[in-house]
């Protein structure tokens, strides 16, 4: 749960302070599994998902200086977490990750690109 404006006439309403509630999946690809048969241990990638969120819930995004003078579109946020998520498990994991943002049914945005540091 997050708060946010969305300051472009391409967001219409939205341009004004709104709440939103996104459910979070990170989905890891790998070409191969490791000595384990794993791509990744779900309970560390469950950790790590977790320590990226924390620190977003409940926040107005527009306060925070991470993101100060950016549009926090779903996709921007998505992208945001993967990059978060990339750089703690980079040392580890070697493949891919997909970090998708629902909104509802309808409405969902995702971010897919390689893990890097």
């Amino acid at each position: 749960m997050i708060a946010h404006s969305l300051p472009s006439p391409t967001f219409g309403p939205a341009q004004q302070l709104h709440g939103a509630t996104y459910v979070v999946d990170a989905t890891f690809f790998s070409k191969e599994l490791d000595q384990d048969n794993i791509v990744l241990d779900i309970g560390l990638a469950h950790e790590i998902l977790k320590s990226v969120l924390d620190p977003l819930r409940y926040q107005n995004l527009d306060h925070l200086p991470q993101f100060e003078g950016k549009l926090t579109s779903t996709e921007f946020l998505a992208h945001y977490i993967h990059q978060q998520i990339s750089a703690k498990v980079a040392e580890t994991f070697s493949g891919s990750l997909k970090v998708t943002l629902g909104e509802s049914h309808v409405a969902w945005a995702a971010y897919e690109g390689p893990v890097s540091a």
